[in-house]
């Protein structure tokens, strides 16, 4: 360690550190705009001078490497007069429009000045104005004049986004940051260019001008969507949700979100909510109360069970869906007598799932997969899927991993890929049976049951290679695997090439809930239908809990039709052609609950906001429907006392227990047999309910082709 003294403090620091690190580890603040804790230092906007004993002139403190005995005053007449000057420079062409500013009130421009600028500017001339640009739905960049040119944006773009998206132009006075070629900004964290800009050049678009930042209250949550549990602070105004943005998480999300995250609010807010209960009656759909719906639905849920039996009821639940309403809905299939109930809504195959009670998970910690040396991602578009996964494995990447990729078409993951094996999806397999013949010919060890006659070319020996190589490696199954109609035969290769390379193996997980829906339960019983088997028809009842089928399923769900009863629990107007009663549940804004993100960590979040008109929370309409049956087990009266009951022993935000996640499987004959038909995976803004309805998104590059690439690709 180096010691140095720091404003008469004595501060240890690893050696390479910068005097920024020693200030932050003293906790002693000094001004800086381009400097960020995950970026590349700059130091270009020349804010953080320091007095360093001995040195000629103020040095910058984020780029200033400690040494032994160094001396550093950030408070003497020398830093602050250094600091005034700059200050007085930077504010010579800022537009002095606070007032209007989206970022007035948290501004780092605005609150430093305050400190460090003049009470009057010397500078008579005319300021410099920079032209407006347009770079899509989701970053407004109409007041470039106030940017301050400390590159964070530029920077995140190379470093974070894999995506250099925004640079600078020009020199001096005239230098502009811009996209080139008038291109728009689409990377999948873009939204993230808003938090880190200092000044209100950097805004949200969707968020512009909808209110001030003093009137906003900020609450914690925790994300719907993928399967990382992103930490948010949701910000609200008057009950309605008008901003999100990243709750820092260093073991989860770091300071990142996804624009999904971010954004999805939108729908929160837009004309497709449901309000109130509605049944269908003579093909109108008129709205009615509670008492009424839920009666309605559990006179016809007895009427089927009578007169067809429980196994002609089914449940198709999303994993989406929070811990406590997914708990509930298998509690009440339960109580009815029916093993039908799936959240496997997009997978072909079934024969891959844990043992009963246990879980399919990522197979390692989060925060592991930005130090990995080795990476083989089968079966996933990794940046798509999984934003802040693939953030996470490109910095494993920079700093020297080896990623290989088993996918269908060459992938733009935004990082340097050491290998990639393109194969037809029908032919995975085939091509993982490769690889693993390559580990078995390195190693000499006999091939695992099925496997024989592969032909290995020079990929595959390469990526056997690389994964016989590092320290820390692992094989991951991404959404198209999971999905895959050989998935059993995927994940026993998986295993078989982990195991021989000294690996971890796992599934990325493709929802915000789908280890915890594993967990409570929520896949057919003994006898019971799958999800694919429940939507092809049959069932006489079926209850859908936040499902939209053709959307979120890997068919069209058109067989429901002939039901002599559906039900939707949604928070949207959908399903209208199908349902017979729609019931409106709570968002995650609106309701309490859990999830269980895909390294196993329980976090559980509050409501937010107040229901949304005659919207209840889902896990208490499925408990009242529950009483209204006169089932057993349906008396709680809090989420809480549903999570404590659905997982006993685990504690908000801890660890699942280990014993409960498992990835392994006992070899089976491995199937190397094309598959017929594409996995079924949704783009990134057709993933859930939420992300579909937010305009913001929707229209973006990723939204213009996720709906033209979801139409009929997986019904």
């Amino acid at each position: 360690m180096v010691e140095i003294e720091l404003d008469g403090k004595k501060v240890e620091v690893p050696p390479g550190s910068m005097v920024m690190h020693a200030a932050e580890k003293a906790g002693v603040y000094i001004p800086h705009f381009c400097y960020h804790k995950k970026l590349s230092i700059a130091a270009n906007c020349r804010m953080c001078l320091v007095d360093v004993e001995k040195a000629p002139k103020p040095m910058p403190a984020c780029a200033t490497p400690v040494t032994m005995g160094m001396v550093v005053r950030t408070k003497s007449e020398k830093a602050i007069k250094a600091q005034k000057a700059v200050m007085e420079f930077l504010l010579i062409n800022h537009p002095l429009d606070c007032p209007i500013c989206d970022q007035g009130g948290e501004c780092q421009l605005q609150d430093l000045a305050v400190g460090y600028g003049g009470t009057r500017s010397r500078y008579e001339e005319e300021k410099r104005v920079v032209f407006h640009k347009n770079v899509g739905p989701l970053i407004s960049m109409e007041e470039m004049s106030r940017c301050i040119h400390c590159t964070r944006c530029v920077r995140f773009g190379q470093e974070i986004a894999g995506v250099m998206e925004l640079g600078m132009s020009h020199r001096g006075e005239h230098s502009e940051i811009e996209t080139f070629v008038g291109r728009t900004v689409d990377s999948e964290l873009s939204g993230n260019m808003i938090d880190l800009c200092p000044v209100g050049a950097l805004t949200s678009k969707p968020f512009r001008y909808a209110a001030r930042t003093w009137e906003l209250s900020r609450r914690k949550s925790i994300s719907p969507h993928d399967s990382t549990g992103a930490n948010l602070v949701v910000q609200v105004k008057g009950d309605r949700v008008l901003r999100v943005v990243p709750l820092e998480n260093e073991a989860v999300n770091e300071c990142w979100i996804a624009d999904r995250d971010r954004f999805s609010y939108e729908a929160l807010n837009g004309p497709d909510r449901l309000t109130q209960p509605m049944i269908k009656q003579g093909g109108q759909w008129r709205a009615v109360d509670w008492k009424t719906a839920l009666e309605y639905v559990a006179h016809g849920l007895q009427d089927v069970q009578q007169q067809h039996g429980a196994g002609a009821i089914g449940l198709l639940a999303s994993p989406h869906a929070t811990v406590e309403e997914l708990a509930l809905a298998r509690a009440l299939m339960d109580g009815l007598g029916s093993p039908n109930r799936d959240h496997r809504l997009r997978a072909a195959a079934f024969d891959h799932a844990a043992p009963a009670g246990r879980a399919r998970w990522l197979g390692m910690p989060i925060a592991e997969l930005s130090t990995l040396d080795r990476v083989l991602v089968v079966g996933s578009n990794l940046r798509k899927d999984h934003p802040l996964f693939a953030q996470r494995i490109r910095q494993a990447a920079r700093k020297g991993a080896q990623v290989s990729a088993l996918v269908a078409r060459t992938p733009d993951w935004a990082l340097p890929l050491h290998r990639v094996l393109t194969a037809p999806a029908s032919d995975w397999a085939a091509a993982l049976a490769a690889v693993a013949a390559a580990v078995a010919e390195a190693r000499g060890v006999a091939l695992p049951d099925g496997v024989q006659g592969v032909v290995v070319d020079e990929a595959a020996r390469a990526m056997a290679a690389s994964l016989l190589g590092g320290e820390r490696k692992a094989v991951l199954l991404g959404n198209g695997a999971a999905h895959h109609a050989r998935a059993a035969s995927l994940l026993a290769l998986a295993q078989w090439i982990a195991e021989q390379t000294g690996a971890r193996w796992g599934y990325l997980t493709e929802a915000a809930n789908t280890v915890g829906a594993q967990l409570v339960g929520l896949v057919p019983g003994e006898g019971g239908q799958s999800a694919a088997a429940m939507l092809a028809g049959g069932l006489k009842a079926a209850i859908l809990l936040g499902v939209e089928p053709g959307a979120d399923t890997a068919a069209s769900g058109a067989a429901l039709a002939q039901a002599d009863m559906v039900v939707t629990l949604s928070s949207f107007q959908t399903n209208l052609e199908l349902s017979d009663v729609l019931l409106p549940i709570a968002p995650f804004t609106e309701t309490s609950g859990s999830f269980v993100n895909a390294e196993g960590r329980l976090q559980s979040f509050q409501a937010v906001v107040k229901p949304l008109g005659e919207t209840r929370p889902g896990w208490k309409v499925l408990r009242v429907l529950g009483n209204l049956l006169g089932l057993p087990g349906f008396e709680q009266t809090s989420s809480q006392e549903v999570l404590a009951q659905a997982l006993p022993g685990v504690a908000s935000g801890a660890f699942v227990p280990a014993d409960r996640l498992d990835n392994r499987v006992a070899l089976p004959r491995i199937d190397l047999t094309p598959a017929a038909g594409e996995p079924c995976v949704a783009a990134i803004y057709q993933l859930d309910a939420l992300v579909r309805r937010a305009p913001a998104l929707q229209a973006t590059a990723d939204g213009r082709a996720g709906r033209a690439a979801a139409e009929g690709v997986c019904a």
